[in-house]
């Protein structure tokens, strides 16, 4: 099993990131965190410290090449980092059963697809070069179809979910891990707002003790809970004919 002593976590200011930061906070662990709200981030920070951890925090745009690059470098020069978390995510049209406005879909991609790619990319050639680190990228069981509702959340963490599976290959060769995390319904300020049922929901911290395990057993794909994911794999082996109609609003 991998142990971490520095650690990046994107999203960090609430939900799965906050737990996730929170459960990795200890004496000798140094954690940078991004999030979009100051307030809740500084909060987030000052319990990672009271833990005994240093923390940077900072609530860099993840959707800000330039300045994602220059942040994440800057941490990794002084503490070069064994574990990157790119959890940063938004789901703006949850609740349209409509076609959703194109602005919100543009906003989704840009921070679900491009905030990844902006996160993982300024420090992937130097955990190859040490030949060491692990990767975590957040999906969703939502990656699996397209449900009626939250169509641009639902392509951007299918996209994520690709990509990281397929770049856990190349990274393999130099020693260094990569996990797909795809949960399910986690309690949140995102998944509150969801109108429809929320079956299986779990607590972010049960939810970051999953992905805790997994990222340090290096699993490609962290899903759960296990009934919610079974039920959804099942649901996209169907023909599409017939899940379509199954799924119909």
């Amino acid at each position: 099993m991998k142990t971490f002593r520095h650690i990046i976590i994107t999203g960090a200011s609430s939900g799965i990131g906050e737990a996730l930061a929170i459960d990795y906070a200890a004496t000798g662990v140094v954690l940078g965190l991004t999030g979009r709200d100051a307030r809740r981030l500084s909060a987030v920070a000052d319990a990672c410290r009271a833990k005994g951890a240093i923390v940077l925090a900072d609530t860099v745009d993840t959707t800000d090449r330039s300045a994602m690059a220059h942040w994440l470098r800057a941490f990794d020069d002084a503490y070069p980092v064994d574990l990157l978390i790119a959890n940063a995510g938004i789901s703006l049209d949850q609740n349209n059963l409509g076609i959703e406005p194109f602005d919100s879909a543009h906003r989704t991609i840009a921070v679900n697809v491009t905030g990844v790619l902006n996160t993982v990319e300024p420090l992937i050639d130097r955990l190859m070069a040490r030949r060491a680190g692990q990767v975590g990228v957040i999906a969703s069981l939502a990656a699996f179809f397209g449900r009626p509702r939250s169509a641009s959340y639902n392509a951007s963490k299918a996209a994520i979910r690709v990509w990281g599976e397929s770049l856990r290959f190349p990274l393999a060769k130099a020693n260094v891990g990569l996990s797909v995390v795809c949960p399910g319904y986690v309690t949140s300020r995102m998944t509150d707002a969801i109108a429809d049922p929320r079956p299986k929901t779990m607590s972010t911290g049960r939810a970051s003790q999953i992905i805790r395990q997994g990222l340090s057993r290096n699993r490609p794909r962290i899903a759960f809970p296990f009934g919610l994911a079974i039920g959804v794999w099942f649901t996209a082996l169907l023909p599409a004919w017939l899940s379509a109609r199954m799924l119909k609003e």
